[in-house]
């Protein structure tokens, strides 16, 4: 396939000078270490010592917000409206899950302990069809405002796949130089699969790898015109007037941090455009309708809402994109 690219092991780069020395700490993390391979991630009990690194903690004071269901708050109803500009151009492409199929029901088909939307008195039973899932999540270096990068976000969320994002802002001192290093040129998006050791440039081509390896092989109507495909990507984005292509200096935490969210939604995209931004690591976890880690958010913490954050970093664990935000700059600007 066009663009495939052996992984191969990587310089170290060099990390942020310390601002304070503390203890070796032991935590589950799923993060690939700067100065590894770009395919040494998975789901281990690793050591991570926090000394390179500096010190992060929530802001003074800081409390999370209570969750509030369609609630924008009138300072954002701007930014919200030009996110949400993308939905007529890419109508919805990455809202749903593969073999996604609804109806609806009793409310007394549905277990209490189990998501579902209701409306009047009823309930909807959402389900999809997903390929195989892989063991590690696929790796992506890629920014927010690319339209190529939006295609392969737009079927990575129709896939519902959980993805390990670098983001690659422009000037950016952490990311770029590590693909320029690993593929040998400073192109986006850069894919790396850790479960196969193939990593590529190419949309088009990371597109048709992951429907072949994770899906049913069949490339998206929306994700299959060419050069239709790319405009209205990039008609997408007009509203938004390049937010998430350059970058903030930042700490760089010695944790990804952990974000729900799927790439139609507009709140999540104001987000989404911070971290990269910032430059933060982040593992993100789809959750276009019909997919289950709907359900496993559920679980989790009680109701279905997105975006939501985990912080490792600092313990915090968040919703509402408005403060999240404010949350990411006040903790990670410098």
């Amino acid at each position: 396939m066009a663009g495939v690219l052996p992984s191969a092991p990587s310089a170290p780069f060099q990390m942020p000078p310390p601002t304070r020395r503390g203890s070796v700490r032991r935590r589950t993390v799923l993060y690939a270490e700067l100065s590894g391979t770009p395919s040494a991630i998975g789901s281990v009990e690793a050591s991570v010592d926090p000394s390179p690194y500096p010190t992060l903690s929530p802001p003074p004071g800081f409390k999370p917000p209570e969750p509030k269901r369609f609630a924008i708050r009138p300072d954002k109803l701007l930014d919200i409206f030009s996110a949400a500009l993308a939905l007529p151009f890419r109508l919805g492409t990455g809202a749903f899950a593969l073999g996604y199929s609804v109806s609806l029901v009793s409310e007394d088909k549905i277990p209490s302990d189990q998501y579902a939307m209701g409306i009047a008195g009823l309930k909807l039973k959402e389900t999809s069809k997903l390929g195989p899932r892989p063991e590690k999540p696929i790796e992506i270096y890629e920014f927010e405002s690319c339209p190529f990068c939006r295609k392969v976000r737009e079927i990575l969320s129709i896939l519902s796949l959980d993805v390990l994002y670098y983001p690659c802002p422009r000037n950016g001192p952490n990311f770029r130089p590590k693909v320029l290093q690993m593929g040998g040129k400073q192109q986006f998006p850069y894919m790396v699969d850790p479960n196969t050791g193939v990593s590529m440039y190419e949309s088009n081509d990371i597109i048709k790898y992951l429907v072949d390896k994770y899906g049913d092989g069949t490339i998206p109507f929306m994700l299959s015109l060419g050069l239709l495909t790319t405009l209205t990507e990039g008609f997408a984005m007009i509203g938004r007037m390049g937010k998430g292509s350059f970058y903030t200096p930042s700490k760089l935490p010695p944790l990804p941090l952990e974000l729900w969210a799927y790439e139609p939604s507009p709140y999540c995209k104001l987000v989404r455009e911070v971290l990269v931004e910032l430059e933060l690591p982040h593992i993100l976890h789809s959750t276009p309708r019909g997919s289950p880690t709907r359900q496993e958010l559920y679980e989790k913490v009680g109701i279905f809402q997105v975006p939501y954050l985990e912080d490792h970093n600092t313990g915090v664990k968040m919703f509402e994109s408005a403060e999240i935000i404010e949350y990411l700059r006040a903790v990670y600007a410098t």
